[in-house]
Formats: C-alpha cells, structure tokens, sequence
C-alpha cells in the first residue's frame, strides 16, 4: 500500500511538475543561446582584434608577455581590484562596501564582483553565511508576516458592507502600488542618475538584485571615475532588505487582493441580478407537504 501510493504521488504530482519545469529550463536554454551566442562571438572577435591592433601599434611586446598582462588584469578583477583608474580608487573593503558585502552574503545574491581573498576572511564567509542566511530567512518571513497581519486584521470581510468591502480593494490596491513605485521605480531612476545608466539598466539592476540572481554585470558604487558619497553603497544594502521584505508581502497579499477581488466582483453581479430579477415574481420559497 505505501509502494502504491508513492507511486500514485509521483505519476499524479511530481511526474507533470518535474515535465513542466525540465520543458521551462529548455525553452529558457533556447532562447537565451538565440540572444545572446551571436553577441558572444562578436564580442570575442573584437576583442582578439584589438589584441592585435593593440600589438601593432606597441611592436616591443610580443603576443604572450600581452597575454600575461591581460592574466594579471583579470585576477585582479576577480580579488575585486577594478583595472581602470589608478592606485587612488576608492577601496572595496571600506566599511560600507564591507556592509554591501554583508548584505550581499545573507541575502543570497552574490553578485559575485566581490570576494573574500584571505584564508580568514574565506572562512569567516563561511560561517558568517551559515548564520546569516537562516537569520535572514526568518527576518523576512516575520516582516512580511506581519505586514500582511497588520493589512488583514479583518474579520469576517465578507459581512461588510459593499461600499466598505470596495474600499478595502481600492485601499489594499494603492498600498501595493505605491510600495512598488517606492521599491521598484524610484530606486532604478536614482542608480541610473548616479551610475549614469539607462532606466531599462537601472530596472535591470534592480530586478536582478531583489530576485536574489544577482549576475554582478551591474552593481552599484563600482566605477572608479565617479565620487560616490560614504553611505552610497549601504543606502544600497538597506534598499535590497527593504526590498526583499517587500516581495515578501506581496507575494502573500497579491493572491489575497485578487482573492478579494474575485469575491467582490461575485458579489457585485449577485446582487444586480437579484436587483433585475421580476419583482412580481413569487421568491418566497414552497411548503413541502409533510406526508401522514
């Protein structure tokens, strides 16, 4: 019998769910290596070209010491030392890059720009982790739990009046979109003012970020041409946790305004059917004979 039922779960739940998201993962494959494979072959042959162009026109350097140098450039990227500018660039390591970091490391994102290159520093990450991530977890699931508890402490909403039930759907409704202006729209328009990106980076950025993928194409507070103020990048960390609170309750109170819509609209359309139903018609229900 539990054979039985393993196997009844798995052809009935997992089997479809586990079809439908391998379909998802390939449809998804397909059509980002449409996009963006051709894009990858023209960047890389620009990039061998300048090699050349660049031999050319320094004819004291031959191909493997220019190799060797484009080697060093790239480990210092990777220990987050940026190549441009010069020794006089702000450090990666300050206080509130080191929060942006923290931030980063207990939400998840990792934009991966950004590492510990010390042995000690490694092993810190990785307790610090262990303990920040649940922590972070937790943080959030309260908050948004009790955000919703604080929007929903409505009893019996269907016993209300329908004006007053309209107007917690149009109230709910407003606190969802200006939480999404505050979090999804104005923050974008003022990275791309100061990064000097494009609003559709700025969203890009945005999206990237409080989704937790978080590819480190484009991060804040990283050009070395530009004079960011102390706070800048933990303006940013408080951003994400606010952020990813706000997810959180919207996840939970989307599906209940559309739940509440739903009910309204049912109810609003029961009620003017009974409004333009006859009224001479007889609704009072019959008497059922009761037999000897």
């Amino acid at each position: 019998m539990p054979r039985a039922g393993l196997c009844s779960c798995w052809g009935g739940q997992v089997l479809p769910l586990l079809l439908a998201y391998i379909c998802y993962l390939l449809l998804g494959a397909t059509i980002f290596q449409l996009l963006e494979k051709q894009a990858e072959a023209q960047s890389r042959d620009q990039f061998q070209l300048e090699k050349l162009r660049f031999l050319e026109n320094y004819t004291c350097l031959d191909q493997q010491a220019l190799e060797q140098f484009v080697q060093v450039i790239l480990e210092a990227r990777v220990k987050g030392v940026n190549p441009k500018g010069n020794s006089t660039n702000p450090s990666n390591w300050d206080f509130g890059s080191s929060f942006f970091f923290a931030g980063t490391v207990v939400t998840t994102i990792g934009y991966g720009n950004l590492a510990p290159s010390t042995e000690a520093g490694q092993v810190f990450c990785v307790f610090y982790a262990l303990m920040g991530i649940p922590l972070n977890v937790v943080f959030l699931n309260h908050l948004g739990t009790g955000l919703r508890a604080h929007l929903t402490t409505l009893d019996r909403w269907e016993d209300h009046p329908r004006q007053s039930q309209l107007l917690q759907v149009l109230g709910l409704a407003l606190f969802l979109t200006l939480g999404t202006l505050v979090i999804l729209i104005f923050p974008p328009m003022f990275f791309s003012h100061v990064e000097g990106w494009s609003f559709r980076e700025g969203f890009y950025f945005a999206f990237i970020t409080l989704s937790t993928i978080g590819f480190g194409d484009y991060v804040v507070g990283t050009d070395p041409s530009k004079h960011y103020i102390a706070v800048y990048r933990s303006l940013a960390a408080i951003w994400i946790l606010l952020g990813l609170a706000w997810l959180a309750v919207v996840l939970s109170l989307g599906s209940l305004l559309l739940h509440r819509c739903s009910r309204l609209w049912l109810l609003i359309r029961g009620l003017d059917l009974k409004d333009g139903a006859d009224p001479d018609s007889d609704t009072r229900p019959q008497k059922i004979p009761i037999s000897a």
